[in-house]
């Protein structure tokens, strides 16, 4: 009898182990020529996710830690049209709710909520056009020594972090910067080394922080929306040409700096200001209820 309970309890134990354990999956793309740019559309619907340059000759490289090894990611790519298509989704096949997502973010702790963890590694040897469709979770994205034509982010409910983290700035021109949520924060740095033509940021709910460092090389059109939040904006010196339209509500407080120069009701420019200057940035900022703050 003593031998069959502790064949049982080392049964339990065996099987709470496996449960736990995580499901490692690799996948990476080896051809270096036949493509002039590598277009990713990675989807998670819960996950940890991380993508900065790495040293390789090779376009793209993914590391995942699953927790949750009964949903298993697709992985796919090939050539076509002188573009490197590929695509990597790991959807929610349990269907989790919107609803469901958002309360386990308010009421979760740390990134382990998240259940997994992805790494993208990307090479400075090639042109990319990144997707990414996130459920909710955290998203960390370093584009220093990185050629990117064009980055959108869409989520439900996340942390979004964009920024350049040895101050390299893009080497191509970037056609659009977008980042969307229903719920979360976003946060870019150094946003002026995107060299993007237009930016377009939106929050339902949440925070925006947007942060120029200098100024833009070529001239730059940024939507910036909050539902209801908080818009913080800092900008580069004011002797570049800056310009800013404002749409706001009574239940909106502004916070504006002295060397901002009013033109009409809701509009405002720098000192440097100049409509024919090339390099000129045009903002157009619109909170709803909460915060609008430029330094």
């Amino acid at each position: 009898m003593l031998r069959k309970l502790c064949l049982l309890f080392l049964g339990i134990i065996g099987s709470v182990g496996v449960s736990w354990a995580q499901l490692v999956k690799e996948f990476k793309i080896s051809e270096k020529k036949g493509y002039d740019m590598v277009h990713l559309n990675f989807s998670s619907y819960k996950s940890t996710t991380l993508v900065k340059r790495v040293r390789s000759m090779e376009p793209l490289y993914i590391h995942g830690h699953l927790e949750q090894t009964n949903i298993l990611p697709v992985f796919s790519y090939e050539i076509k049209n002188n573009i490197l298509e590929s695509s990597l989704i790991h959807k929610n096949v349990e269907a989790d709710n919107l609803g469901k997502s958002i309360t386990s973010k308010l009421f979760s702790g740390n990134s382990s909520d998240f259940d997994h963890t992805w790494d993208l590694g990307l090479a400075s040897n090639f042109l990319y056009n990144l997707e990414f469709n996130l459920g909710m979770g955290k998203t960390e994205i370093d584009l220093a020594q990185l050629p990117v034509s064009k980055l959108k982010v869409h989520s439900a409910s996340a942390d979004v972090l964009i920024h350049y983290g040895s101050k390299d700035p893009n080497q191509v021109q970037m056609d659009t910067l977008l980042v969307t949520l229903n719920m979360g924060t976003i946060e870019l740095d150094d946003v002026n080394f995107s060299n993007a033509s237009k930016m377009i940021f939106e929050v339902n709910y949440g925070s925006l922080d947007l942060n120029f460092s200098d100024a833009m090389p070529n001239k730059c059109q940024v939507i910036a929306a909050v539902g209801a939040g908080s818009l913080r904006l800092n900008l580069p010196d004011d002797s570049y040409p800056i310009k800013i339209r404002m749409k706001t509500t009574a239940m909106c407080r502004t916070t504006l700096p002295k060397y901002l120069k009013s033109i009409d009701k809701h509009t405002y420019i720098t000192k440097g200001f100049k409509e024919s200057d090339p390099r000129l940035l045009e903002l157009i900022l619109d909170v709803a209820v909460g915060s609008l703050t430029i330094e």
